[in-house]
């Protein structure tokens, strides 16, 4: 079984044990691991011989989360601040993979007080934990959505692309104190095989399953597709890069495919690759607001690249049962 640790007033002194234990392997304390990313990054990681600790709350599902005896513990937050110093006491984490956060395009006004909390206050709990405890190296998410078409300026598309700017900020201060040191990854669209998010493949699968036709918007917005496996891979890397040496400043790197195309160069190369029946309405439904037309082009993570080709990626996902 995982370790689920409570912490509640005295947590550290529960949690000796899992100290010793991450004296032995690198250590990881990881956010979001309940997501589909996080899950698949905290498998890699262990697969890698690290010692994983999962920051998770109380609502959040383990689901993805398989077992891995004492190699993975699972740490409830509650919110405080005072506990999530307690938390990062007792992981001690090599290097923090802060992947948890509330994504989305579109919100509405009841999302606002959650993605304020997870976007902004969680992840600013968590660097002030990792500064008071004096651990260094942090690896953040951040998207493409926060800057404007083909520029590097700063251009929110969304507030939630507007609250991971607000976090960048605030995480702008601890590094420029000397607190941590952090590397932040922008991510553009990502796949994979056991995905269980509404993503585009997924729902183009259930219409040719269910032999009925999708709206979709005009079809002429550029896309991104990493492939989970390589994304993962750029966490390891910057991970690696932190360990190796000083890094003076924040510095957000893009982790993309390197092959862009329209949305309905997509689809198309979908149906070609499977031979599956897929009705796209074309026009069906409109562009967001802000709709993304060319996404930014940063500058990719030194050492890292994409492995797995579309192709390749696009039979596996339709393969899938």
């Amino acid at each position: 079984m995982n370790k689920i640790l409570e912490h509640v007033e005295k947590p550290v002194q529960a949690t000796v044990g899992e100290k010793e234990e991450c004296s032995h392997f690198k250590c990881a304390l990881v956010t979001g691991g309940s997501g589909y990313i996080g899950s698949r990054l905290v498998e890699r990681l262990i697969a890698d011989g690290w010692q994983v600790h999962v920051i998770l709350r109380p609502s959040s599902s383990p689901n993805l989360l398989s077992t891995y005896g004492n190699r993975l513990v699972i740490h409830l937050h509650h919110g405080s601040t005072s506990e999530m110093l307690d938390i990062v006491a007792a992981a001690k984490p090599d290097v923090v993979f802060h992947l948890a956060a509330m994504a989305s395009a579109e919100h509405r006004p009841a999302d606002v007080d959650q993605m304020i909390i997870s976007n902004v206050l969680f992840s600013t709990q968590l660097v002030e934990g990792m500064a008071r405890n004096g651990i260094r190296n942090l690896v953040n998410t951040e998207t493409f959505w926060q800057h404007a078409e083909g520029s590097d300026e700063y251009e929110p598309m969304c507030l939630y692309a507007a609250t991971k700017q607000a976090f960048h900020d605030i995480l702008y201060y601890y590094v420029s104190t000397g607190a941590v040191q952090a590397i932040s990854l922008a991510l553009f669209d990502t796949y994979g095989p056991a995905d269980p998010r509404k993503k585009l493949f997924n729902l183009l699968k259930l219409a040719a399953l269910e032999n009925r036709s999708l709206d979709m918007t005009p079809g002429e917005q550029i896309v991104d597709m990493t492939h989970v496996d390589d994304v993962v891979a750029a966490y390891i890397q910057a991970a690696e890069k932190l360990l190796a040496g000083h890094i003076a400043k924040l510095d957000t790197y893009a982790v993309t495919s390197g092959r862009r195309m329209t949305l309905k160069e997509l689809v198309e190369l979908v149906i070609r690759e499977t031979g599956i029946s897929i009705h796209p309405n074309w026009g069906g439904r409109p562009y967001r607001t802000k709709e993304v037309m060319i996404p930014w082009l940063g500058e990719p993570l030194p050492g890292w690249r994409p492995n797995i080709d579309l192709e390749m990626g696009i039979r596996e996902i339709f393969a899938e049962r």
